[in-house]
């Protein structure tokens, strides 16, 4: 067996894995997308580009198309909220990932526990405390005014939506930054306090430097599924305040427009894959030449 086939027998699982899970899939939503909506679902002939005209155009009583902004409002939004937890996750997650980098092994295990614990509990589950906790009966509005403070409507707005998102991606942000910063050799950090760097200096020069692959992987670990997230925005927003992933989701269920729903998805898809693509060419070209 020569060199180049076993090559290609090594990479056939991840080549089939990613065709049957990732490539298809995609392929189809392309399809259903250029294809017409069926009467009562689904989709039918002609091809036809209306799902595409439907982001951006509307038909009044007389027929004639009139520029809309009310899908790009929800794609805006969504865009938002997406961007805003990933800088919460990172502002939240560098500074306990160089914690957890900086204590003892045994409360490494003990943080990384606590860490990777939300994920044995379903994500609607965990979304759905958050209702609890919000809503103006709950546990929040409780401790306020047991504290003789006012209360408030935290439920069915943007800030429960972006709260949620948050806690449900926070670890996406948290690990990867960790694996990284697990690896630094801590004298790196006595040499900067040996030469006058007080902390500030060290983070900045050291530390963040280092960090910063982990912090863009945990950046598009994080933004890729808020992107699309609609658990948060259905429960937490209560349906008012549509993200693009629940705008998707209606149009396969209630709506039963499949085509739109598909061309919806696409694009969020090809936004995705351009960022995936810009963040992984920077980074190879600032990897230094042998």
């Amino acid at each position: 067996m020569n060199a180049r086939l076993t090559t290609i027998l090594l990479r056939s699982p991840v080549l089939v894995t990613m065709v049957l899970f990732m490539l298809a899939p995609m392929a189809l939503a392309v399809v259903y997308s250029f294809m017409t909506n069926g009467a009562y679902g689904g989709v039918r002939m002609p091809f036809t580009a209306l799902a595409y005209r439907q982001l951006l155009f509307q038909e009044d009583f007389d027929g004639n198309l009139v520029f809309s902004t009310g899908y790009l409002a929800i794609l805006w939004r969504s865009v938002l909220l997406a961007a805003l937890t990933v800088v919460a996750s990172l502002a939240i997650g560098l500074p306990l990932a160089w914690y957890m980098a900086c204590s003892s092994p045994a409360k490494r295990a003990r943080l990384l526990l606590l860490i990777t614990l939300p994920f044995w509990i379903n994500t609607l589950i965990r979304t759905y405390c958050w209702v609890l906790i919000l809503r103006d009966e709950g546990l929040l509005n409780g401790g306020l005014r047991y504290f003789g403070l006012a209360g408030g409507h935290f439920l069915y707005n943007d800030f429960a939506i972006l709260l949620g998102m948050i806690y449900t991606y926070l670890p996406f942000m948290v690990l990867p930054i960790y694996a990284v910063l697990e690896r630094v050799d801590g004298d790196v950090i006595e040499a900067s306090h040996d030469l006058y760097a007080d902390r500030w200096s060290t983070f900045r020069r050291i530390v963040w430097p280092l960090a910063m692959p982990g912090a863009i992987a945990g950046s598009l670990l994080v933004f890729a599924p808020a992107l699309g997230s609609f658990l948060a925005p259905d429960l937490l927003g209560g349906g008012r305040r549509l993200m693009i992933g629940s705008l998707i989701q209606l149009q396969f269920t209630s709506s039963r427009n499949w085509p739109f729903g598909a061309a919806l998805a696409s694009v969020v898809s090809v936004a995705i894959l351009a960022v995936l693509f810009v963040v992984v060419r920077r980074s190879f070209n600032k990897v230094p030449a042998r």
